[in-house]
């Protein structure tokens, strides 16, 4: 999700080369190398909702060569989708939850990209548990602690099979990971201790967000916030400790609100910074209040319940898409890392359109495994093993097409 002096910068869409491979990396690009000559097929699963759909088309932009199929279980949606895509994209009939019905989708796939959420309270991996069956690259764009570490809990099976992996390989969490990855690689590497790592992500009511985004923010405001004092696991109230944060040009000062989100605890784990957290607020105000009063009032149980936070969705989707109209949806997200040298420097990204900036987000990820970067095994965006360090540099040029404020390291 979800979700952030300023240099602006253009970004024109890069060729698709990848940066050059190291180590075993080798092996895996020379295999897929020695494969017969053809036009390389992306299974986007979830493909009829708002990030599927955005990434599908992110991809036929930044790849035209690319076969698109666009999975689902809405037939008419589906069709519609594929055939704006062009003549090398289709319609695939795929439930997820159907293990045999995924396996024979993934035939003859060469990544399948799991959009379907919501990511929340699910109980099984049964899409990456597929990929691994049939030896299919596979990245999600799951923005669930829990569910991000059942995913790497996957990790020694999908190492055996050969099949590469990142989890969490979306805009936010995704490109952020990477952003936070890059400021800690450039402080290390002028002997800075990264002490402090702070990620604030603002969406302009609610970003444009499909339903299942809109459950994803009910379903978080259900859970702790886990975040990290020098080291120390805390758990903190969902939607507090607010901060003003200043996004820059086109946004500037808003207020952000604790989340649990997962890139806090990977961060924290790969990183290996000790103090971490993530916030997330949204415009106009009284949407801010709305999340407040859901957080405080509504029973814990009611939150957790994924039908009836599914209902609730329902009633309000009226009531958010007038607003969302007004509101607009752009999205910002701001990365701040504080070191101990007192170094302190910052990314920051700003898009006009969260619905459009989250397919290119995805996408970015999508090539840089298709291109062979990614090892086998489960990984999370900032792990290099995933997206290595000479790799981080095209993925954020990918991921930051059309954006109004793009900057590293400020």
């Amino acid at each position: 999700m979800g979700a952030m002096g300023i240099v602006v910068r253009a970004c024109a869409p890069p060729a698709p080369a990848a940066a050059a491979p190291s180590g075993s990396r080798d092996a895996a690009q020379a295999q897929r190398r020695s494969k017969p000559s053809r036009t390389a097929r992306v299974l986007v699963l979830g493909g009829t909702g708002r990030v599927g759909g955005s990434t599908a088309t992110a991809l036929s932009r930044l790849r035209p060569d690319l076969g698109i199929l666009v999975g689902g279980r809405n037939r008419e949606k589906g069709e519609s989708v594929a055939a704006k895509l062009g003549g090398q994209s289709e319609f695939v009939h795929v439930d997820t939850r159907d293990a045999g019905m995924l396996e024979q989708a993934l035939q003859g796939v060469d990544l399948v990209v799991h959009t379907a959420g919501p990511f929340q309270r699910a109980e099984e991996c049964t899409v990456l548990q597929a990929a691994i069956s049939t030896k299919t690259p596979y990245i999600d764009v799951c923005d669930d602690t829990d569910y991000s570490w059942r995913t790497k809990g996957f990790h020694e099976q999908a190492k055996a099979a050969g099949v590469p992996a990142i989890t969490t390989a979306g805009i936010y969490p995704g490109v952020s990971n990477v952003m936070a990855a890059e400021l800690v690689h450039a402080a290390r590497s002028e002997n800075g201790e990264p002490e402090r790592l702070r990620f604030f992500y603002y969406t302009a009511g609610t970003g444009g967000a499909g339903p299942t985004i809109l459950a994803t923010s009910f379903l978080l405001l259900g859970e702790d916030v886990i975040a990290y004092n020098k080291g120390e696991e805390i758990k903190l109230k969902p939607y507090s400790g607010a901060l003003n944060i200043d996004f820059g040009k086109g946004v500037r000062k808003k207020n952000v609100y604790l989340l649990n989100l997962p890139e806090v605890k990977s961060a924290f784990k790969i990183l290996g910074v000790p103090t971490v957290s993530a916030r997330f607020g949204t415009a106009p105000f009284f949407w801010n209040w709305g999340m407040q009063a859901f957080a405080n009032f509504l029973p814990v149980e009611f939150l957790r319940d994924r039908n009836k936070v599914q209902k609730l969705v329902q009633s309000v989707d009226p009531l958010v898409r007038a607003v969302d109209g007004i509101a607009g949806e752009r999205v910002s997200m701001r990365v701040d890392l504080d070191c101990s040298n007192g170094r302190n420097t910052i990314g920051l990204f700003t898009h006009k359109k969260l619905s459009v900036s989250v397919g290119f987000a995805t996408a970015a990820f999508a090539l840089a495994v298709l291109e062979g970067n990614t090892q086998p095994g489960v990984w999370f965006p900032e792990e290099p093993e995933g997206i290595p360090i000479e790799a981080r540099k095209l993925l954020l040029e990918r991921a930051s097409q059309g954006t109004s404020n793009f900057v590293m390291n400020k």
